[in-house]
């Protein structure tokens, strides 16, 4: 299990301008003892540098788009940018993202079935609505809305964040967040929810809804319980849907490892990862989620436990959001926000902290994995970009993008 991450031997607390004397070498501890307002400017000025070099690598006005999605390709790219604009207001920024989503437009539309935020046509309009309204192009804006309004859901389309119901309800609520738009009709929204918990409702088991995606009854942030429950706490919601997603939520905490890790699916007793896809750490911001949709404590005191999984275990060799250390920060970021615990701050920015000492010498030497996409937003450095530049503004920072 442990060859997976690396022992997390930072204190669990440092109190800003700490002694760091039995450390003088030590630049992590350094790190860790300096002052917030300098620690981050240090993490701005490392944003910038990391989304220069993710924009030189995978983009160029002459370039042919082949990985449009905002997973691993070049919306990715625009996403990051447009999330650098709002830490720095530099216009380059957002015309940059403009243009990255206008080249994402094609290829986006003969991707038929495709249809999430993440890996599909939602996530281009989505994101192009919202970059248009803040570039203050209103012709712009409308073109984004109606392309997104003419998506056609596959009567075959499972529920999942990642390339489902789930994906595409998800994309509606940032539009929604973002521009104050209505992305879609109440009454086709309604529709969307109503079948994702029809279907989890079909499963027949002591879980109240449960969905499978190639033959596995996942439970994680990607393809699983955890994604799907986020997306719908964010949906307006009957009295007794309510109740089945936080029966389902109840049923993953009473049924979690013995080390407060969820498995990855139904009946998967091996209790080996902890990433935003599988495990704590997506489960973890789930039930944030949950803590502020239904106010019990409950809920709010798994979050913690699972926060603590990921401190422990979460310190892993690779540098994304979906499978690394990147996507295990924001956990801590979102407890911040939760609990108001300045611990969580700290978590957050040891393990940001971590990674700009250590992570391109680590990933040099063949010690850290940096991506089979490097300069992706959910691999690579991308998402290690927009992770660090929230850290520069760590209270309105959003954690579920």
């Amino acid at each position: 299990m442990a060859e997976r991450y690396f022992d997390n031997e930072m204190p669990n607390f440092t109190p800003e301008n700490a002694a760091v004397a039995a450390s003088e070498q030590d630049s992590l501890a350094k790190l860790l003892s300096l002052p917030y307002n300098t620690l981050a400017d240090k993490f701005k000025t490392a944003a910038l540098h990391l989304k220069q070099l993710v924009v030189k690598e995978t983009w160029s006005p002459s370039m042919r788009v082949r990985d449009y999605t905002l997973y691993t390709g070049a919306l990715g790219t625009a996403f990051l940018l447009f999330k650098a604009y709002q830490v720095a207001k530099n216009p380059d920024d957002l015309r940059i993202s403009s243009d990255i989503i206008r080249a994402c437009d094609s290829p986006s539309t003969a991707s038929s079935g495709r249809v999430t935020f993440l890996c599909g046509q939602a996530g281009v309009y989505a994101l192009g609505a919202v970059v248009a309204m803040h570039s203050g192009d209103e012709q712009l804006l409308c073109h984004y809305l109606s392309r997104f309004r003419e998506i056609v859901l596959p009567t075959d389309l499972p529920d999942e964040l990642l390339y489902g119901r789930s994906g595409f309800l998800w994309a509606c609520s940032f539009i929604y967040k973002n521009t104050g738009h209505e992305a879609i009709t109440a009454s086709q929204m309604r529709a969307v929810v109503n079948h994702i918990i029809n279907s989890g409702r079909l499963s027949k088991g002591r879980c109240p809804l449960m969905y499978e995606w190639h033959g596995k009854k996942y439970w994680g942030a990607a393809h699983g319980l955890a994604g799907i429950m986020h997306v719908l706490m964010d949906m307006e919601l009957s009295a007794d849907q309510k109740e089945s997603v936080r029966g389902t939520l109840q049923y993953m905490m009473k049924n979690r490892f013995r080390s407060g890790n969820y498995p990855s699916s139904e009946g998967n007793e091996s209790d080996r990862l902890v990433h935003w896809c599988h495990g704590a750490p997506g489960v973890a911001l789930t039930l944030v989620r949950a803590a502020k949709f239904f106010g019990d404590e409950e809920f709010k005191q798994a979050a913690m436990d699972a926060g603590d999984v990921v401190w422990n275990r979460g310190l892993l060799k690779r540098v994304g959001i979906c499978h690394g250390i990147s996507g295990n920060a924001y956990v801590f970021l979102s407890l911040y926000q939760l609990t108001g615990d300045v611990q969580y701050l700290y978590k957050a920015k040891a393990f940001a902290c971590f990674l700009l000492d250590r992570a391109q010498k680590l990933i040099s030497e063949g010690i850290m994995h940096g991506g089979d996409r490097p300069y992706s937003l959910f691999e690579g450095i991308g998402g290690r970009a927009g992770q660090t530049g929230g850290l520069a503004r760590p209270e309105p920072a959003r954690t579920d993008i």
